[in-house]
Formats: C-alpha cells, sequence, structure tokens
C-alpha cells in the first residue's frame, strides 16, 4: 500500500498539465490543487475574464486564446503534455443569446482546436468543464442520463463539445472526463463582470452601495456551489480510472431563489441594500441537478453551506475591492438586450 502512494506521487509529479482558462476563477484553483499533487502546469489565458494575479506562482503563464490554432500547436509540440484541462470559456448564457458568432468561437471552435492537438499529441486524458446549461429547461434534479436540451447558445456550445469528445473517443481513443458545474461562486471570480456569476455581481453592487439588480420576481432557484467543493474534484479526476470517458454533474445539492440568495449574500457582506427588480429576461426558471454519481465515484461526503461559502468569499471581496463593470463591446444582436446590461 505504502509503495502504491508513492508511486502515484512519482507519477503525479512528472505530469504535464495544460490547464485553459487557468487565470480566471475555476481554472486558478484547478491550478492550485494541480501544483499541490506536483503537476507542471501551463497556464493558457487570455485574460478577457481572469487576471495574472490569479495564477499561482509555481505555473508557467501562456497569454493567448485557445482559438490560436498556430499558438496550441507550438505549445503541444514544446511541452508534450499529459492531461488537459480545459476551463477556458465566456460562459454567460444569458448573453450568448446575443453574441452567438463570439460564444461560438470562443467555446466550440476553440475546443476543437485543442481536442485536434491532443489527439495528435497523444494526450492520456482530456478533462472538460461544460455547464448544467445543457439541460435547458428539463425537470430538475437534472440527471446524466436526461437527454440534454439546451436553450441557449452557450449550453449549445458546451453540448456540441461534449458529442465531439465522445465521437474522438470513439474515432482516435482520446479519454475524456467531462463536468456539469453550476452556479459555482468563491474566491477569484471576476465580480466585475455584469453579464455572469449573480453572487460576484451582488457583492459588487453591496461595496459600491448600490440596490440589487433581480431579473423578474426573484423566484427563479439554483444551487449555489461553493468553489472548494468542485475544484479539487476536477484535478483529481484524472488519477482515478472510473471516472474516464463519463460525464458527472457537480455541485450543490440544496437549492435557493434568487430572493433568498440576496438576503444571505447581504447577511455575509454585514451591508444592507435595497432590491431593484428589472424585467424578466429569457433564462431557465428551475435548475439543479442529481450529484449521486459524482458522490459514488469521488467519494463526496459533504459541501459548504451556502452561509459558510458566502462568508468565505464576502471576507476576500472586501480585500480585493469594488471592480468596475465593463460592458461588452461587441454586441451582435440589440433586439430584446435587457437595457440594464448597457448602462453605464
Amino acid at each position: 500500500m505504502f509503495q502504491s502512494v508513492i508511486f502515484e506521487s512519482l507519477l503525479a509529479s512528472m505530469a504535464i498539465s495544460l490547464v485553459t482558462g487557468g487565470a480566471g476563477f475555476i481554472g486558478a484553483h484547478v491550478v492550485n490543487e494541480l501544483v499541490k499533487q506536483g503537476h507542471q502546469v501551463i497556464v493558457l489565458d487570455d485574460l478577457s475574464g481572469g487576471f495574472k494575479e490569479n495564477v499561482n506562482a509555481k505555473a508557467e503563464f501562456v497569454q493567448g486564446s485557445v482559438t490560436d490554432h498556430d499558438l496550441l500547436e507550438k505549445l503541444f509540440s514544446q511541452y508534450k503534455f499529459d492531461y488537459v484541462y480545459h476551463l477556458a470559456a465566456y460562459a454567460a448564457e444569458g448573453l450568448s443569446h446575443f453574441i452567438k458568432r463570439f460564444n461560438y468561437t470562443n467555446n466550440l471552435i476553440g475546443s476543437v482546436n485543442l481536442i485536434n492537438e491532443s489527439v495528435k499529441h497523444k494526450v492520456k486524458c482530456f478533462v472538460f468543464t461544460s455547464s448544467i446549461a445543457v439541460y435547458g429547461a428539463l425537470k430538475p434534479p437534472m440527471r446524466e442520463d436526461m437527454v440534454p436540451q439546451p436553450e441557449d447558445p452557450y449550453g449549445v456550445a458546451k453540448f456540441a463539445v461534449e458529442m465531439d469528445l465522445k465521437t474522438t473517443h470513439e474515432m482516435f481513443g482520446l479519454n475524456y472526463i467531462i463536468f456539469r458545474p453550476h452556479n459555482v461562486y468563491g474566491e477569484y471570480q471576476n465580480i466585475g463582470d455584469r453579464y455572469r456569476n449573480v453572487v460576484g455581481i451582488f457583492m459588487n453592487q453591496l461595496m459600491q452601495g448600490k440596490p440589487l439588480t433581480i431579473f423578474g420576481d426573484g423566484t427563479q432557484t439554483r444551487a449555489f456551489s461553493y468553489i472548494g467543493d468542485v475544484a479539487p474534484h476536477i484535478a483529481n479526476s484524472v488519477n482515478i480510472k472510473e471516472a474516464y470517458n463519463q460525464v458527472f454533474n457537480i455541485g450543490a445539492d440544496k437549492d435557493y431563489t434568487v430572493n433568498e440568495l440576496a438576503q444571505v449574500t447581504m447577511d455575509a457582506m454585514k451591508i444592507k441594500e435595497p432590491i431593484r427588480y428589472l424585467q424578466a429576461r429569457n433564462e431557465v426558471l428551475n435548475a439543479h441537478s442529481d450529484h449521486s454519481k459524482a458522490e459514488k465515484i469521488f467519494k463526496i461526503n459533504t459541501t459548504t453551506s451556502l452561509n459558510d461559502g458566502l462568508t468565505v468569499m464576502a471576507d476576500w471581496a472586501k480585500k480585493s475591492g469594488i471592480r468596475k463593470s465593463e460592458r461588452f463591446k461587441n454586441i451582435e444582436i440589440t433586439e430584446k438586450l435587457p437595457p440594464v446590461w448597457m448602462e453605464d
């Protein structure tokens, strides 16, 4: 047993892993976990949503995009990656209706570029973070054996990559692991992004003394998941052979209304502001997943409560400070675009 543990540790220390989106929220946490395991980590990120200061000092940072296939060819040839963790994406379900070309270029074509190089360079396993968005408006709790029915371009792109990984495995033998996380929050989240990550939006608004903005009546439900319950399992998944060529929901079990989230966030921040209700947008009203498959394979016993997770994130947010909410500059369709998204 002891010799087996030593052997596995040596294997990890020799592993070379590429993490796309490693300067972003989930990616930075996955990088930290891989560094702990002894991986040599190369981070590829275009800094469109992440920050260089998020990158672990023991990882090597390369600024660039997954849409740059020439750059990818050079990186794969130079480093001979054992594992690819693909977390780079522009994850804004609601906005994806209005930026279809951008969405498919970055979230689908960029992913295919990585898959191509992984096949050519015999990568041992390709770990992909998909999304609960692939389920669309299916009745919760969503299960992995349900047939996905995405309702926005972001979910469509994620599901297309999932299908491509399956066919690539069948054709070329590339192993993969797919995770479908949902509503993840925590340290390193870009709280200045006005289009996604409602927890970060709320905290940024509170620090500025602004009302919290909620689309619709706030009764829509989500299971908000703390990053510390998600990233370690994504990082360690390549060491679990039973996980290969499987799809996993991962995240919290208990769902909350957005109204409830607003109150718990104000409690965690110790700041109270009024709520500004906006016209409802086109979104799935209720979304949470069944996690029994992940719990069995990854031996998940407990998850962080919403109150505890938000308290940790609130402390981090206050230290990090307010971030300016930039407008997305390349809106392709303006019809039905929520006006709040264009406010200065």
